[in-house]
Formats: C-alpha cells, sequence, structure tokens
C-alpha cells in the first residue's frame, strides 16, 4: 500500500474568512500537490520523490507560504527553509535562511546527497546551490501583494507578528509501495521575522522526521513550540518504545504536549503501514491526502 499526505500551514482559519472562491483556491492547490507526489508512487518511484514533487508544487503556488507566496521578514527580504528526510536510511538535508533558491527542498535534497552535512544555511547555502548548478533567482520572485500587506500591517502594529491568517508551512509525507517512508518540509517562516530567526522546518527531528520502523511527519504551525517539543521525533519515539500506533502518537504530542506548553500547530504524519494521521490544535489546517486505491480528500477547517 502505498500513501501520500500533504499539508499547507496551519493557524487561525476561521470559517467566516473562507469564500467559496478560497475554499475552493486552496483545495486545487493541494490535490494539485497530491497528485504530483502520488504519480511518482503509482508509477512506482521512492517516497523520497513523491514528498519532493508535492512540497515543489506548493512552493511554487503562490496561495502558501512557501518559495513563491512566501512571508516577508521585517528587513523586507524573504528568507526561506527547508527539509528532508529519507526513512530509509535516515539520511537528511536542510537549508534555512535562503534568499534566492527557486526551490528550497530541491537544495536540501541536494545538500542531502551531495554533501558531507546535514544543514546549510544563509550564504553558504546559497553558495552550495550555485556550486550545484541552480540558477538563482531575485528575492523579489517570491513576493505577492498579500504578503507586502501582512508586513506592513504587522510593522504598523495591526497584527502581531507571525500571526498571519495562516502561520506556517507546506509539506508531505509519504509511504511508497516499497513500505519505505520520506517526509519534506517548506517554509517563509512568520511574518516580521527578525535577527536571522529559524523555526522548526528545517530542523530534522522538530519540523521533519522520517524513518522506516516507524513513520514520517511533517510539521506546521508556532515552530518555536516544535522545536522545544522535539515534534516530529518524539511522535516516532512513541511508536517505537510505546507501541503506539500513528494516529494515537500523533494525537498524543499535538493534542497533549503541544497544548501543555501553549503551541498550536498540528502534523502529517504517515506509518510503516500506510495510515495517516493529520491532528491539529489550531482552528485550521490545510491539508489532504490519497492512497493507493486512488480516494483523494482535502479539508480545511475541523471535520
Amino acid at each position: 500500500m502505498y500513501a501520500i499526505a500533504v499539508h499547507g500551514g496551519a493557524g487561525t482559519l476561521a470559517a467566516a474568512d473562507l469564500t467559496p472562491e478560497s475554499d475552493r483556491a486552496y483545495r486545487t492547490g493541494l490535490e494539485r500537490a497530491l497528485r504530483a507526489g502520488y504519480a511518482v508512487l503509482d508509477r512506482g518511484g521512492p517516497g523520497l520523490d513523491a514528498v519532493v514533487a508535492a512540497v515543489q508544487a506548493l512552493e511554487d503556488d503562490p496561495l502558501f507560504n512557501a518559495g513563491r507566496g512566501a512571508v516577508l521578514a521585517a528587513s523586507g527580504q524573504h528568507e526561506l527553509d527547508a527539509s528532508v528526510m529519507d526513512g530509509r536510511d535516515l539520511r537528511a538535508g536542510a537549508v534555512t535562511g535562503v534568499r534566492h533558491v527557486r526551490s528550497p527542498v530541491e537544495l536540501a535534497r541536494l545538500v542531502m546527497e551531495r554533501s558531507p552535512h546535514v544543514m546549510l544555511a544563509g550564504a553558504g547555502a546559497e553558495e552550495f546551490a550555485l556550486e550545484q548548478g541552480l540558477a538563482p533567482v531575485p528575492n523579489a520572485h517570491f513576493a505577492t501583494e498579500r504578503r507586502r500587506r501582512e508586513l506592513d500591517r504587522m510593522l504598523h502594529g495591526e497584527i502581531e507578528a507571525g500571526r498571519e491568517s495562516l502561520m506556517g508551512t507546506v509539506g508531505a509525507v509519504a509511504r511508497d509501495a516499497g513500505g519505505n517512508l520520506a517526509a519534506a518540509t517548506s517554509t517563509g517562516g512568520m511574518t516580521g521575522k527578525k535577527w536571522g530567526r529559524v523555526g522548526d522546518s528545517p530542523i530534522i527531528g522538530a519540523g521533519t522526521y522520517a524513518a522506516n520502523d516507524c513513520c514520517a511527519v511533517s510539521a506546521t504551525g508556532h515552530g518555536e513550540y516544535f522545536i522545544r517539543a522535539a515534534v516530529a521525533h518524539e511522535i516516532a519515539s512513541l511508536m517505537r518504545y510505546r507501541g503506539l500506533g500513528v494516529a494515537e502518537a500523533a494525537e498524543d504530542v499535538v493534542m497533549r504536549q503541544l497544548v501543555e506548553l501553549g503551541g498550536s500547530g498540528g502534523v502529517i504524519a504517515v506509518g510503516r503501514d500506510g495510515r495517516i494521521a493529520m491532528p491539529f490544535n489550531s482552528s485550521g489546517m490545510l491539508r489532504g491526502a490519497m492512497d493507493s486505491s486512488g480516494r483523494l480528500v482535502t479539508a480545511l477547517l475541523k471535520d
């Protein structure tokens, strides 16, 4: 059995804020990402290829806070983060603070496959991207009017930093036909972030984790709390050492441990049996899943 799940951010999404047009647009973007990843799985491709394909589709969609459409830092620049992990052998790659890389998740995979390191940051990550033949794009490539307005409102005190309508990331998890698990996550971070702030998305074990013996996880939400709780790895640990299923483990971490800390957000996770969990403690999380039967579901708010 193969399966894939994606998310497009979690936060204070209210039903009153959703128009029929925006609902349709979000679902279309999620479905496009699911089908991009599913096409890989359906032809027998590896889960790693599937999650990268799905995340790249979301990075290219200006509705989501990753790649084109990412939020702006206080400096007025886009600072992008991403990570990938291969459950077959626990290889991982991550980048943080990149400004001129069209697909941060592609660069994260190159860090994993073509460097001796796991995480590269800022100018060094950009230098590595050039060495790998990735053509740079201007920082303005990622800009949208919606994100400019969000930053302007934050700078004028109208909204709190990081509290845009959907804070967070995009991500994907998959189990391929061979039973291999993979996860990928990409984000623009928080609106108005300062001082080179890094959230959980590029941190292996916090925002991303995959291991064939238990699960693959991608997280979205208030990253500081996800780092403190080591959310992705904690879900894996509950499965490994307490024998919990993926749904029970993800529920415990997101709905109990995170809530006790005061953190909001959610995760998508797939177990080694192909079962998918998508819990969140915020009012909304853009999410979707598709399995080997071809059944596809998308959702935005609480069921």
